[in-house]
């Protein structure tokens, strides 16, 4: 729960003012928390100019106090940072360290979330990560063969695709040692999980500056998320839960790339009202 120190509340009504379900009020001249409506977002713990909020509920030794030069971002170079990232599928044959992982993690964690649901969990895959590879081949290969032996209006247009999972698999089968081109010999996967979307793919935004900022490169892989939903023989390797589904498959390594400047997009398409 939240909790207000009195002796050091000064009544400022700054909590009041912020709070995004009004669930604080002020009782004999003193902040108080209504608990049981409290969605426990922290805007109150955030906002207090005499740090006179604190929970019982999370760790409050995370908590770190603000200074121009340690949380300010410059926002041209931010601007230049995000348009000079690219997806990675070159990567040298280098373990990601764990602490790195983490941080990456870390990134998501601390992303908003609707209602501060904070419904985002995490798999890191790096010893399975072969067997993983397989089940998504396998998976991809059904789905390859059922579009072409059912190819009509609607399935037409991904039958390109479904050519492309097929032929994979069948080099896989018959080369086990194959381009790997469902993970391509990155060392490490992370699977941003959650029962909604939304909070799944802003997590996973916040988790890919985080990568290209250690050095690292990624790429997402729709082709697992594809493959994981209902397949059962993946979602037991991996241990999910009913309800919860793979958002984004983070494909996490070294790059054995270099790039050497930005690329164009199209205009973007802005309508002001």
């Amino acid at each position: 729960m939240m909790n207000v120190n009195r002796e050091k509340c000064i009544a400022c009504g700054l909590c009041i003012k912020d709070c995004p379900v009004k669930c604080i009020k002020l009782i004999e001249g003193k902040a108080e928390v209504n608990n049981d409506r409290c969605m426990k977002c922290g805007h109150c713990i955030a906002i207090c100019p005499v740090n006179a909020v604190t929970t019982d509920e999370y760790n409050m030794n995370e908590v770190k106090e603000y200074d121009k030069e340690n949380f300010e971002v410059n926002p041209e170079n931010l601007l230049n940072f995000i348009k000079f990232r690219r997806s990675v599928r070159n990567f040298k044959n280098i373990d990601v360290e764990n602490d790195k992982i983490e941080k990456i993690i870390e990134a998501g964690r601390f992303t908003q979330t609707s209602t501060n649901s904070q419904d985002v969990s995490y798999i890191v895959v790096k010893e399975q990560k072969e067997e993983l590879r397989v089940m998504v081949l396998e998976s991809l290969n059904n789905m390859g063969q059922n579009i072409l032996n059912n190819l009509n209006e609607q399935t037409k247009p991904f039958e390109t695709y479904a050519k492309m999972w097929v032929s994979m698999y069948n080099a896989y089968k018959n080369n086990k040692d194959a381009e790997d081109r469902i993970f391509f010999n990155a060392p490490a996967v992370i699977l941003v999980v959650s029962k909604t979307p939304i909070n799944g793919g802003l997590a996973s935004t916040n988790m890919e500056l985080m990568t290209n900022a250690l050095g690292l490169g990624t790429f997402y892989s729709g082709f697992l998320v594809r493959s994981s939903q209902g397949n059962h023989k993946m979602r037991e390797l991996l241990g999910l839960k009913d309800g919860e589904e793979i958002i984004t498959c983070m494909v996490i390594g070294y790059p054995d790339v270099k790039y050497q400047r930005t690329v164009p997009r199209k205009t973007p398409q802005i309508t002001w009202k």
